[in-house]
């Protein structure tokens, strides 16, 4: 060990002994930026970029059981994603699957999938499918996979699901209009039953939200961080954590 990694160590080991657990967020959503800039600082390809940040993932969530999150929200790609070449897309999507097939072996976590499954390839949905079904028991944090995810998508699909199930209980129209409200579109939202996000954190330097949860986080810190993801480090997200804590949050009172 160098002196540098000493340093860092001894540092993280302060920021985590003055953390408060009582102040942690019970839900944080992870916008996973930056894989490709890594690779290319790093005079890699893109490819190497997205595994190397995939593998950064089960990190993370060790991080976040250390400190009692609860739910964790990962976008690991988007429906603009999806417009990608081929030559780029069929690697990164190979790359999630092993991820989530690594994530659902693990044991320690439950899965499940947020987004469009009917916009994804056939192997991508069974691979989705599969770790959600495998790990529906497990205790552990709960991780979502945004996989296939937009921020106005889901709301789309949220009132579609809404509409239908309306519909066939006969309601009107009219009488949809009259009582719909809030709760009536969360409760057809991908992340159904969970909390909304606590915190959002940003990797890469990005300050803006991308269409990431645009419903969920109406009421959520933000912590946007210059470190590219690839390169996030354990003292990255406890920084973000004594941020988050340092914040009064009022919800508009």
């Amino acid at each position: 060990m160098n002196l540098r990694d000493l340093v860092y160590r001894l540092y993280a080991r302060r920021v985590e002994g003055r953390l408060d657990h009582a102040q942690v967020p019970k839900h944080i959503g992870v916008i996973l930026d930056g894989n490709r800039r890594w690779a290319k600082a790093s005079g890699g390809t893109p490819e190497q970029g997205h595994k190397a940040g995939a593998s950064k993932i089960q990190e993370l969530l060790g991080w976040c059981a250390e400190t009692d999150v609860e739910v964790v929200t990962l976008w690991m790609l988007s429906t603009d994603n999806l417009n990608r070449p081929e030559e780029q897309l069929v690697p990164l999507l190979g790359i999630i699957e092993n991820a989530v097939r690594d994530l659902a072996a693990d044991g320690r976590w439950r899965v499940h999938h947020v987004g469009t499954l009917d916009l994804l390839p056939a192997r991508t949905q069974a691979v989705l499918k599969e770790a959600e079904e495998s790990t529906r028991d497990h205790t552990g944090i709960l991780v979502n996979v945004a996989v296939g995810y937009g921020g106005r998508q889901e709301i789309a699909d949220a009132v579609r699901s809404l509409l239908l199930e309306h519909a066939r209980k006969g309601t009107s129209f009219e009488e949809l209009a009259e009582i719909v409200d809030v709760e009536h579109i969360s409760e057809h939202l991908y992340t159904r039953g969970q909390p909304d996000p606590d915190l959002v954190i940003r990797t890469s330097g990005e300050q803006r939200l991308s269409g990431f949860m645009l419903w969920q986080s109406a009421h959520s810190e933000y912590y946007f961080c210059e470190v590219h993801w690839p390169a996030f480090r354990k003292v990255d997200f406890l920084r973000a954590l004594r941020d988050y804590a340092a914040r009064h949050r009022r919800y508009g009172t």
